[in-house]
């Protein structure tokens, strides 16, 4: 059930990565069925595990190592998916609800952010109150996209289905059809332009209030690799200039930490390129301190 130490995330030993003492599990979900131009997704879960084998495992931020403040960090064999791609995002949905059934924060790598539906759905179940935030360059809203309603294109639509309480953050390319349904149902979308124009206040974090303000307590988050910007993260198969760097991304996710409970999250479209290391390692790292920002929560009030 667990992989080899030299095969898990931050390839800990043995003590420190077995399933029962380990309150967080990372679960590799290799899907890869609908991407619509670059391709490679299917390799992102293994080279991001591979990465995370050099990050450190003492954070200078937080000042701890990590991975002792949660018992350790378990990592699952990846999901043997077969069928269609409803039958993957079930097979998803029941590896996610068994371990919330056992206390784990699940940690689900991708893949192709279709994969995102079936933790969503897990967590809704366990979370009537859930609220779920997606770090994205694309809406993600097309009712159908190539005649496929399960494309990474309408993952959010899938999702707005049975969890009404979508907030997106960095949208920066969409349709006419996805433009029109975030105002007719009134969905919580920060864009690029105006977070990076100053709208939401003069401090170039104001806008971090604006975003969590529009979350209840408990967040699911779905993180699609194209949120950043390609010159840091061009590992993606829909690069989309003016996204998001790195300390504006994560001074944002510990202050997230900081004021709601975010109960699970998930890592999505890394299409690794041959030769280019930094991609997976970025992830790896974005994990490991989501990680250490969800361990570390020191609630605040609005």
């Amino acid at each position: 059930m667990i992989l080899l130490p030299r095969d898990n995330f931050l390839a800990l030993p043995e003590e420190w990565s077995g399933f029962e003492r380990s309150r967080v599990v990372v679960l590799p979900a290799s899907y890869e069925h609908t991407t619509s131009f670059g391709k490679g997704t299917a390799s992102g879960p293994e080279s991001i595990l591979e990465a995370s084998g050099q990050v450190e495992l003492y954070d200078e931020e937080l000042d701890t190592d990590i991975y002792t403040s949660t018992g350790g960090i378990a990592t699952l064999r990846p999901i043997d998916f077969g069928g269609s791609d409803a039958v993957a995002v079930e097979s998803i949905r029941k590896h996610v609800h068994g371990l919330i059934g056992q206390d784990k924060t699940v940690v689900c790598i991708g893949g192709e952010h279709t994969i995102s539906v079936g933790p969503v759905r897990a967590y809704s179940g366990r979370y009537p109150d859930l609220s779920v935030l997606q770090l994205d360059a694309h809406s993600d809203l097309r009712e159908e996209y190539e005649g496929n309603r399960y494309s990474h294109a309408c993952v959010m639509a899938r999702v707005y289905e049975f969890n009404k309480n979508i907030v997106q953050v960095g949208i920066r390319s969409q349709c006419r059809e996805e433009a029109d349904f975030i105002r007719q149902k009134k969905i919580a979308t920060f864009y690029a332009f105006d977070i990076k124009s100053g709208r939401y206040g003069p401090d170039h974090d104001s806008w971090h209030d604006a975003v969590i303000s529009s979350l209840g307590e408990h967040v699911y988050l779905t993180i699609d690799c194209d949120f950043f910007d390609p010159g840091i993260m061009p590992a993606v198969g829909t690069p989309e200039p003016g996204g998001f760097g790195w300390h504006e991304t994560v001074s944002f996710l510990r202050r997230l930490a900081q004021r709601r409970r975010i109960v699970g999250f998930d890592i999505t479209e890394l299409a690794p390129i041959p030769g280019l290391i930094h991609p997976q390692f970025i992830m790896a790292k974005l994990i490991y301190k989501l990680i250490g920002y969800i361990s570390f929560r020191s609630p605040a009030k609005d």
